[in-house]
């Protein structure tokens, strides 16, 4: 079902409040970050120290899976993961407000990593095989099963529900059941799975000198292939030469099943999907309607129709494992 909740409640007072309640006063104003899922700020407090804080949005995990993601981050960074911890006070990362759990982190300045260079690639590789290296044997217990109800049917089902491509008169309902078979029986789901980051694009990693990785919002038990192939752009002769370049630095701390190059195709196509599941979902957030202003409109729906049905033609049309081979 739709998610009706809105961050109305989250006033200045209340999240002057929070900080206060872990010994921090701003003495600059709360800028607001780039984040559409959770309401994320950054401050200066009165040590002279810069700060983030983010208030999680209420309705989508509890307090077991946000916790799960801070003991992962902390299991990440004792084993020299490049990425940023939230801080703890009085012995706690996750604290709870009226309503809302939100976490602090020290800020860290830094640049967008360019995927285009091949030495930042690299680096990128490196730090994601010294991640999946660490997380042998390691499981997520309480984030949601990276499984076909999960992934695929629970988003199928909502699209057919909903119907959120109003009145476009196009076969959807053909299109998700071609999708559905071709997916529900895939190989990805019966792989050995790993604790991921599960949403590891260019604008979830930070570069300063190295790459730093941020946001383990979406963090999953799921294949290897899931935190590498979002880093992927361009022709097919640009991404050959991409995963060839993060693979050589993955594989100086973690091995690769090469066979999960195949799974990249249905990963994408699965995302696809539940794109268009969260956007509507979110819709009555107001941030929403003005941030993705068409997706009401039929001509993204269209758009949409003829890229899932050219994935289809790829999930018919499995790509070998050795065209990624540079």
């Amino acid at each position: 079902m739709q998610s009706s909740f809105q961050f109305q409640s989250l006033t200045p007072e209340l999240i002057l409040s929070a900080l206060a309640a872990q010994g921090l006063y701003p003495e600059s104003g709360l800028t607001p970050l780039n984040s559409y899922e959770n309401r994320v700020y950054l401050f200066q407090a009165e040590d002279r120290e810069r700060y983030v804080v983010k208030f999680y949005r209420p309705e989508r995990w509890n307090q077991q899976q946000l916790q799960e993601e801070h003991h992962l981050t902390q299991h990440l960074v004792a084993n020299d993961v490049p990425l940023i911890a939230p801080l703890s006070f009085q012995s706690d990362s996750l604290h709870y407000i009226d309503g809302f759990y939100y976490a602090i982190w020290p800020y860290r300045a830094g640049r967008a990593v360019e995927l285009d260079n091949l030495m930042q690639l690299e680096a990128v590789g490196q730090a994601l095989g010294r991640w999946h290296a660490s997380v042998t044997g390691y499981v997520l217990q309480h984030r949601p099963a990276f499984d076909v109800v999960n992934r695929l049917t629970t988003s199928v089902s909502y699209l057919l529900q909903y119907k959120p491509w109003g009145k476009t008169k196009l076969p959807w309902e053909e299109l998700l059941a071609r999708l559905q078979l071709q997916l529900q029986e895939h190989e990805l789901f019966s792989v050995p799975q790993l604790a991921l980051h599960g949403d590891c694009h260019a604008g979830n990693i930070l570069w300063r000198d190295a790459p730093v990785l941020l946001d383990l919002d979406d963090c999953v038990m799921g294949p290897a292939i899931q935190d590498i192939w979002m880093l992927l752009s361009g022709d097919a002769s640009e991404q050959r030469q991409q995963i060839y370049t993060i693979l050589d630095g993955y594989e100086e701390f973690c091995e690769f099943d090469e066979r999960q190059l195949s799974f990249i195709e249905p990963l994408r196509t699965l995302r696809m999907l539940n794109y268009l599941v969260w956007l509507h979902r979110r819709w009555q957030d107001p941030a929403f309607p003005q941030a993705f202003p068409w997706f009401n409109h039929s001509d993204y729906w269209h758009n949409q129709f003829r890229a899932l049905t050219e994935q289809a033609k790829l999930l018919d049309r499995p790509v070998p494992v050795t065209s990624y081979n540079c």
